[in-house]
């Protein structure tokens, strides 16, 4: 049972209990999905950004400044570090909350590591439940930096308001081979790390890219900024970017049609999950069993134990 007090001390933004309720989100109790539920009338304030790119790339150090630069502005900053889920533990490998220890002190700042569990898309399935705790916890931004698994970075796309993609000079010869996954996401492109040797010819790259995009003159065009996260230079550039983008997302009405396409994708994957979850529960598992010989024998094909087993679910009877 969630109590009202719990509710209320994530809402006044106390990190004990901020960090609790992720906690219990990760379980995927049903204490958690009834703290999802208290919790969602008070989310849709924040400004979601997602960090993403090959790794390598500096989005950790792109984080940082970045978050430094919205605390100057007097801005609360919660931060989601997706980490490749560690083969010992089946936890987050922490190094990025490591990197982040300079802003990780700071009372107006959140930094949480989850890992991926598998999910191809980079994002854990449940890294947008712990948004909505820091979106209702009421930090101004939310930044979820993702593992930098390339074109099935997908799903990050599906998250947030702003999509940024992070490059080095080195990627610009895989930019071509890019182009049909990571590369469509982009709200705006950092090309990181840019006094290497090849960024001019990565930029080339990437705008030969966007301009054979189709698009009309109302479309948004992805921007290209150069940057050195390292030594803060172009971290002005990408927060006006960010600034930029919100705006016209605003301006055309288009921000809150983006939520609710996100809410539309989001409840389907939460509906699927729920029946593969409640799918082999009872008997199922030992009918499907028992009916393999029927399949290995040719007497059924898949397709027909399949049909079975779904009308099984869908009108509760046994067949």
């Amino acid at each position: 049972m969630i109590s009202q007090e719990f509710v209320n001390k994530i809402f006044n933004q106390e990190k004990k209990f901020v960090s609790r309720a992720i906690t219990l989100v990760e379980s995927g109790s049903d204490s958690a999905t009834e703290l999802l539920k208290a919790i969602h009338k008070n989310t849709g304030k924040a400004y979601r950004i997602g960090i993403t790119g090959p790794p390598g790339a500096g989005k950790s150090t792109l984080t940082n400044q970045l978050t430094k630069f919205y605390r100057k502005q007097n801005k609360t900053v919660g931060i989601i570090a997706v980490d490749p889920t560690s083969p010992f533990t089946g936890g987050a490998l922490l190094g990025d909350r490591v990197r982040m220890s300079e802003i990780g002190v700071d009372p107006g700042v959140f930094i949480r590591s989850m890992a991926t569990r598998g999910s191809l898309g980079g994002l854990s399935k449940k890294t947008i439940d712990a948004a909505d705790i820091l979106d209702a916890a009421g930090y101004d931004y939310i930044i979820l930096e993702t593992v930098g698994v390339g074109q099935s970075e997908l799903d990050i796309a599906n998250t947030t308001d702003s999509t940024i993609v992070v490059l080095v000079p080195e990627s610009g010869d895989s930019i071509q081979a890019m182009k049909a996954g990571l590369m469509e996401i982009a709200d705006f492109f950092v090309l990181n790390k840019s006094d290497r040797p090849g960024s001019e010819s990565a930029i080339m790259a990437l705008r030969t890219i966007l301009m054979m995009r189709d698009h009309t003159e109302n479309d948004w065009l992805p921007n290209i900024i150069k940057a050195i996260a390292s030594e803060n230079f172009g971290i002005q550039e990408i927060a006006d970017e960010i600034e930029r983008h919100k705006t016209f997302l605003e301006q055309n009405q288009m921000l809150v049609k983006k939520r609710a396409e996100h809410f539309r994708i989001r409840i389907k994957e939460i509906v699927e999950l729920k029946i593969k979850e409640n799918l082999w529960r009872g008997d199922r598992s030992m009918w499907l069993n028992n009916s393999l010989k029927k399949v290995v024998d040719g007497e059924e094909s898949p397709y027909q134990i399949a049909d079975l087993l779904l009308s099984n679910v869908i009108f509760n009877s046994t067949k």
